[in-house]
């Protein structure tokens, strides 16, 4: 079975009224109030269903579900279906039987609101039915859509909203000596911050010992950092004041044996 043949119901309404209405005399449209509206000809019940991209206005019984008239509608709004210029209550359908015979009568709703959802149902199909339409132009021809150009157009230009970066505090800052331009590397964890001395001619009214003038260094302190080390004298059993006693006397030692050579000349 194919797609077209499934007959779908949109819409039914358990009460419709129909009246047989006079000619259009004018172009104006159709009148609800040139109608009997008080004897409707016909009362029964309204469904509309879709076969394809027809719709099908059906009026049946009520009890038997007997077809009355039925209304073929490939266009809405259409000639098939008009609205009264009078009142939303109202239409005007075009009805056939089959045999080619056609016949223009007026459907009433009682409530406002069976007639809202009669003209919703139809253009909800035939809205369906333009989507499918396009749906098969664009199969059929894939190239012929818009294009989407998602290029820049001259002179067009993008802007990106990053967010303020906010620099951490002393995170790339090096401490530096006072009136210099040289950086220092932080201690290590747990180890003393060496202590910086001021520049030179910088006083400082904290500490008075580096307020005191420094005295030049005499030339007797300077001569003991010149004077050579000497080891400590020997014990000499010489008269203080025999200055030659060292050289005359032999040592006591066993291994200084070139000293008690007869070639040593006494002096």
């Amino acid at each position: 079975m194919a797609e077209s043949d499934y007959e779908s119901v949109l819409c039914v309404k358990p009460e419709v009224h129909v009246y047989r209405i006079p000619p259009r005399t004018t172009n104006r449209g159709y009148r609800a109030a040139d109608w009997k509206l008080d004897q409707p000809d016909w009362t029964g019940r309204l469904r509309i269903t879709a076969k394809g991209n027809t719709a099908y206005i059906k009026l049946e019984d009520r009890n038997s579900g007997e077809l009355f008239a039925q209304s073929p509608v490939d266009q809405f709004p259409g000639i098939a279906v008009e609205s009264v210029i009078d009142s939303s209550r109202y239409f005007v359908i075009r009805i056939e039987d089959g045999n080619g015979r056609r016949a223009f009568i007026g459907i009433g709703f009682v409530d406002r609101g069976d007639a809202f959802d009669f003209n919703v149902g139809l253009q909800d199909h035939f809205k369906w039915v333009k989507q499918q339409n396009e749906l098969a132009k664009q199969a059929q021809n894939p190239d012929s859509g818009p294009k989407l150009d998602l290029g820049f157009k001259d002179g067009q230009t993008i802007k990106l909203n990053i967010g303020n970066v906010r620099k951490k505090e002393n995170s790339s800052t090096k401490p530096r000596l006072p009136g210099s331009g040289i950086g220092l590397l932080p201690p290590p964890p747990g180890a003393k911050a060496p202590t910086l001395l001021p520049p030179p001619g910088s006083h400082s009214a904290q500490d008075p010992v580096m307020q005191q003038p420094v005295k030049p260094a005499t030339p007797e302190l300077l001569g003991d950092f010149f004077a050579p080390t000497l080891p400590p004298p020997q014990a000499s059993h010489a008269a203080p004041t025999d200055l030659w006693g060292d050289f005359a006397t032999a040592p006591s030692s066993a291994t200084s044996q070139v000293t008690q050579s007869a070639n040593w000349v006494q002096f």
